[in-house]
């Protein structure tokens, strides 16, 4: 699902973050993903700041501009993601007649959901669910009385967010090709061909989101305000610390139950309560469609942190595992010293660049 298309076998996947800025170069060759470049900007924190900080345009600009010139990427075609916060969307349960019909009627039917003038932003959807046992109609003549139903995935992007982003590239010197949900390109970057119901928890530095997919497709979604930065905020005020010592710290110690721990104390309570919030996403899932989570992954700046994996886990009482979007793409002897960071921060801009045409 995107709002553009694309057409190079090599391209530049964008992740716009709230603070920062990641860009993966993936080429095509031979049905297979190489990784050729990436690189990151950040911002830097801000020590007065009560709550993560949205880049501006011109940041975002000159960022793009500084990976570009520091990694000597050439690529100018670019798919970049846009955050779900801005966006409006949910599944619906419809009749299906035929494609052409479906698309006539979407219109009519987001007009139910989507809270704002339709005029007024981008719709795109997907059909994600025939159901099952009306699979064998899903091809045939309806009829009124079997005629089966499918479940549509609706989205609608603001065009102003739209005209934003076309704004942004266009000043970095890049070819926008898409635009998709960064959910999308998370699920295309770690699920691969995987079918199973699967939870991912992505950590980023302004908020959690927990994304469900089954048969491929978002099912569920939940965002709450708590990420990497609330976790540095915490352990600055706990110790009385900049925020760029406590970020330090963050990562060297972690949430490690070592009795010269000095950070475990103030992050505790943030992560218990992340971990409050999956779980409560996942149980409801598995409620309303009588059916069992198969895999939890985990991305994001956090997972990287010692022993954030076990104590997750454990609080959840599920099996966790890091994300693996490297699983399907070649990378060099020379970048192997990167593959922690990458499978971890970069997912959203390696799936991004591993969209299909």
């Amino acid at each position: 699902m995107s709002l553009f298309s694309s057409d190079s076998k090599t391209r530049l996947g964008i992740d716009i973050g709230t603070a920062s800025i990641k860009v993966t170069e993936l080429t095509k060759e031979s049905n297979r993903f190489v990784l050729s470049n990436y690189g990151i900007f950040e911002a830097e924190p801000n020590e007065e700041a009560t709550s993560v900080v949205r880049l501006s345009n011109d940041d975002l600009v000159s960022g793009i501009q500084q990976i570009l010139q520091a990694t000597h990427i050439k690529t100018r075609y670019a798919i970049a993601s846009i955050p779900s916060f801005p966006t409006f969307s949910t599944t619906i349960t419809m009749p299906y007649l035929s494609e052409d019909e479906v698309a006539k009627a979407i219109p009519f039917e987001a007009r139910k959901y989507i809270p704002v003038p339709l005029s007024e932003v981008r719709l795109d959807w997907a059909i994600v669910n025939v159901h099952k046992d009306q699979k064998k109609l899903a091809s045939a003549p309806a009829e009124p009385k079997n005629q089966p139903n499918i479940e549509v995935f609706l989205v609608a992007v603001p065009k102003e967010e739209v005209a934003r982003y076309q704004t942004i590239m266009k000043d970095a010197g890049l070819n926008l090709r898409a635009l998709e949900l960064e959910n999308f390109a998370l699920a295309r970057g770690l699920v691969g061909n995987d079918l199973s119901p699967i939870a991912i928890i992505n950590m980023g530095g302004r908020s959690t989101s927990i994304l469900i997919v089954e048969n491929g497709f978002q099912r569920a979604s939940h965002d709450y305000e708590i990420g990497g930065f609330a976790v540095t905020k915490s352990i600055a005020r706990a110790l009385g610390v900049n925020m760029r010592r406590a970020e330090e710290l963050k990562r060297d110690f972690g949430i490690r139950n070592d009795t010269d721990n000095i950070v475990r104390q103030a992050m505790t309570s943030l992560v218990d309560m992340m971990a409050f919030e999956t779980n409560k996403t996942i149980h409801n899932y598995e409620d309303q469609h009588k059916t069992k989570i198969a895999k939890i992954m985990i991305v994001g700046g956090l997972s990287n942190m010692p022993s954030f994996l076990e104590y997750f886990g454990e609080k959840l009482g599920r099996s966790v595992s890091p994300g693996n979007p490297l699983a399907r793409v070649v990378i060099g002897p020379q970048l192997e010293w990167a593959r922690k960071e990458l499978n971890s921060t970069f997912v959203v801009s390696i799936g991004l660049a591993m969209r299909e045409i």
